[in-house]
């Protein structure tokens, strides 16, 4: 049934010239479909490039939100209208003006994982990895990191030079992993090294061998001459690092580092979305785009 479904797809998106994008978080037989699979700011960019006119985002909505920012003339379909991400809702835009209005001198700057008004606020955006090097390069002083406090922490020990204010925000599957969660899988797994996400708490990010974003993650494991790695972010990675290293051990950090929002979407879903009958076109005001485009323009000009 899975094949079935994936050829009909395959044959669908050739037909109706359709891109589809996964996230890495997504399952591994959404991922075989795919055009590309990777972090939201690269699939983002992929499909600026992208020939086809419409492309599916297979992932959470600020993710087809910002493909819309950087393809206004690209259809845009998110695979599940209910796909959302808790830390890019946790703020609004009247929050942030403020705060900026009680820091003036203080450069936003924006996770990648936050919302289109949060973006038409933001001075820049980042992504995990890029976030040091943006925050280096920007010629502001002092620094307001939003929405994530456990990036915005790992950033502001990275770059001492900078004067920092966080705000309380996060991702909840990975700020829940705890530093008993890591002593106990270091202790499971002796032989195993640790590779975590930046948006784990402060505590996890120290007893890690290597921190960095989800493909770095991934292409750490896959480079590496170690067989064993214990891994700390979304329990998906696990799953497609077995399959493109078989001859490794891989173990999550914790049964329940899972994302609900990005386990939403199913290969019937991507289906019916080829159908015309599933997702959601994600459209965005014309004003607020142009608003928002800024912040992931100097994201680029900075970051690369």
């Amino acid at each position: 049934m899975i094949k079935d479904i994936q050829e009909k797809i395959l044959r669908l998106k050739a037909e109706k010239d359709v891109c589809i994008l996964a996230h890495s978080y997504m399952s591994e037989e959404i991922c075989e479909v795919s055009d590309f699979t990777g972090d939201s700011f690269a699939l983002a960019v992929r499909a600026k490039s992208a020939p086809q006119g419409t492309v599916i985002m297979c992932g959470v909505r600020f993710m087809a939100e910002t493909i819309k920012m950087l393809a206004p003339q690209k259809r845009v379909i998110l695979s599940h209208p209910d796909a959302g991400c808790p830390m890019a809702e946790q703020m609004d835009k009247a929050e942030i003006e403020q705060l900026k209005k009680l820091y003036p001198d203080y450069a936003v700057v924006a996770y990648v994982n936050t919302t289109a008004q949060l973006k038409s606020v933001a001075d820049v955006c980042v992504t995990s990895s890029s976030a040091v090097k943006i925050c280096r390069a920007i010629p502001q002083k002092n620094i307001l990191f939003i929405p994530d406090i456990n990036l915005g922490t790992y950033v502001k020990n990275q770059v001492p030079e900078k004067n920092f204010k966080l705000v309380s925000g996060g991702c909840p599957a990975h700020a829940k992993i705890c530093k008993e969660d890591a002593e106990r899988a270091k202790k499971a797994h002796p032989e195993a090294l640790l590779l975590v996400h930046p948006e784990c708490r402060p505590e996890v990010v120290e007893l890690a061998d290597y921190v960095g974003s989800t493909s770095g993650i991934t292409d750490f494991a896959i480079k590496s001459d170690a067989r064993e790695f214990i891994i700390g972010t979304e329990n998906s990675i696990v799953q497609h690092l077995q399959v493109s290293c078989p001859d490794k051990r891989f173990y999550p950090l914790s049964k329940d580092l899972l994302c609900a929002n990005m386990k939403l979407t199913t290969l019937t879903d991507v289906m019916r979305c080829l159908e015309g009958c599933g997702g959601e076109e994600i459209v965005l005001d014309e004003t607020l785009r142009l608003q928002a485009v800024k912040s992931i323009d100097r994201m680029i000009r900075y970051g690369g």
